[in-house]
């Protein structure tokens, strides 16, 4: 055996491991026959030869059994998605079946279809304060057709009176349902903090005049995961439809060679491609954020602080806000939580179990909550936490006639409760140390407090902190249309607003996008005049443009 033969039989059964490694760390893959999902990627010009060593028809089945063939067998291979634009084809086969493929002379190369989930966390209250942080209402978006924002998500609700329904388009991945509804919430969440309309209702999005173009292009079911073969899939289709941007507010802790030349070739396409860092608080990479042509973005708070579940890493790029952002949700899966004392509103959470309605009347001092509160009729109970539980608590201002109970916290920062399996028949939240110091002094004052259905919700998370730079991206570009997909990359890159550690760092990137800040320097550099220095990342040879480094410019 020549030396070159014992080098392909070592990488072969190397990535064989490797294939069987990765697909089974995330549990069995398919309880029928061990089948694996992988993509395949082949070289030019071979598709056809590949389909029929597989022996695949058009309908991407196995042509009908023949005599002594276990009809079972019918459905062992399947053409799960093909990518013309990428020589790839992702499949279903059973575990023997990729050692065949690795061993044909037109395989490029076989690799796991890694999960791709949702990058959101539980969401609290807070402010829509990110459209200011990142700039973006001091930039028109009058030009803003001109750019297309392809969304990768959970869907679109349309009909929602915060978005938009000219200019929007759409498609879905079968088994989701019809890429104009949401299940999961996501999807709606993140269009609307890129195009939530100025209408006096709701909120705001980057781009609010209803000019920028968006396509829709549905993966994630209620359950907020899919496979990257279904992400390349969605790519593919936001290439299709002529995007410009694409929100990728979504991640895995796997990459996928095939996905990330994927990728590669949109950015040389001149296509922007931005994504979720990931949420997992740590140092790890989460893809298609990590690969070098996706702008992978990290989240900060309100007061410009990392945030906590943000990961950090060398290919972070660029921050956005990502901790309690406001925006729209399908129509009625949202809570508006309310409080107010004598006319002055306060912040308050929402306890699960409360019951969603608005009651109002004077406040009343109950105590610890540890027994009736026989002064409560009528009135709204405010209760120190301890002792006992928010259950409890709220059951005794209910037994004193309560129209409502506001629950203090006894040690610093917000009550954060449930009433367990209890449902309540008043609205309960929960309050800071501070502000219930503040309360005690206004026992007897008018007071009103609501828990209700809404529109509107906030979450965390770098799926949050992802529409941001995507927004921001389109919005720059529609002023610089000349410009390249790097001209803008670069060009958010070098007007970030340097956070942290001075110059690029593993938790902001460049820094907090800018969007006036880089049409400004786009105005005086022109397109072309951006450099974002040496190419961040790792294992970047043949990706196409990389991300601006370490070496680029700032702010």
């Amino acid at each position: 055996m020549s030396n070159t033969t014992k080098n392909s039989a070592l990488v072969l059964a190397a990535l064989s491991l490797a294939i069987s490694t990765a697909v089974h760390a995330h549990g069995p893959a398919h309880a029928n026959n061990d089948k694996e999902r992988v993509i395949v990627e082949f070289k030019p010009g071979s598709k056809n030869a590949i389909e029929a060593f597989l022996h695949l028809d058009d309908d991407g089945l196995l042509d009908p059994p023949k005599d002594g063939d276990d009809p079972g067998d019918n459905k062992d291979k399947k053409i799960l998605h093909r990518y013309d634009r990428f020589n790839a084809m992702a499949i279903q086969v059973p575990h023997s079946a990729v050692h065949s493929l690795m061993n044909n002379p037109n395989v490029v190369s076989v690799t796991p279809d890694e999960k791709r989930f949702v990058q959101s966390t539980q969401w609290e209250p807070g402010k829509p304060y990110g459209i200011e942080m990142v700039q973006a209402d001091l930039v028109s978006d009058a030009a803003a057709g001109t750019r297309t924002v392809c969304i990768i998500d959970s869907g679109y609700d349309m009909g929602h009176p915060d978005l938009q329904t000219s200019g929007v388009t759409g498609v879905n991945d079968a088994g989701t349902g019809t890429w104009y509804t949401d299940e999961n919430g996501h999807g709606t969440h993140v269009a609307g903090t890129i195009a939530a309309l100025s209408n006096g209702e709701g909120v705001v999005g980057v781009l609010p005049n209803g000019n920028v173009n968006l396509h829709i292009v549905k993966v994630f079911s209620a359950s907020g995961w899919a496979y990257s073969s279904t992400l390349m899939a969605a790519a593919e289709q936001c290439a299709d439809y002529g995007a410009n941007v694409i929100n990728m507010s979504l991640g895995g802790s796997r990459a996928n060679r095939t996905e990330e030349r994927a990728f590669a070739q949109l950015n040389a396409a001149g296509i922007l491609s931005i994504a979720a860092a990931g949420n997992d608080g740590n140092t790890r990479h989460s893809y298609p954020a990590s690969y070098d042509s996706v702008v992978s973005v990290a989240a900060v708070d309100a007061n410009e602080q990392h945030a906590s579940f943000s990961q950090q890493t060398d290919q972070v790029e660029l921050a956005g806000p990502g901790v309690s952002v406001l925006s729209s949700v399908p129509r009625g899966t949202g809570e508006k939580v309310s409080l107010s004392v004598a006319g002055v509103a306060y912040e308050a959470t929402s306890m699960e179990g409360t019951a969603r309605v608005e009651n109002s009347g004077e406040l009343a001092n109950c105590g610890i909550g540890d027994s009736t509160c026989n002064d409560a009729a009528g009135k709204v109970c405010l209760i120190e936490r301890g002792v006992i539980s928010f259950a409890e608590k709220v059951q005794a201002c209910e037994a004193g006639g309560g129209v409502g109970a506001i629950v203090y916290n006894n040690e610093p920062g917000m009550v954060l409760g449930t009433l367990g399996d209890y449902s309540a028949s008043i609205p309960a939240v929960g309050i800071s140390d501070t502000d219930g110091a503040t309360l005690l002094n206004q026992v007897g004052a008018n007071t009103t407090v609501g828990v209700t259905d809404s529109d509107w919700a906030f979450f965390d998370g770098t799926s949050m902190a992802t529409p941001h730079v995507a927004g921001v991206a389109a919005l720059v570009w529609s002023h610089h249309t000349t410009c390249s997909n790097d001209d803008i990359r670069n060009a958010l890159a070098a007007t970030a607003k340097d956070l942290g550690a001075a110059g690029r760092d593993t938790l902001y990137g460049h820094g907090l996008v800018q969007a006036k800040a880089a049409v400004d320097y786009l105005t005086a550099n022109g397109c072309g005049g951006s450099t974002g220095g040496d190419t961040g990342g790792d294992d970047g040879g043949d990706t196409g443009g990389g991300k601006p480094g370490k070496g680029g410019p700032k702010k």
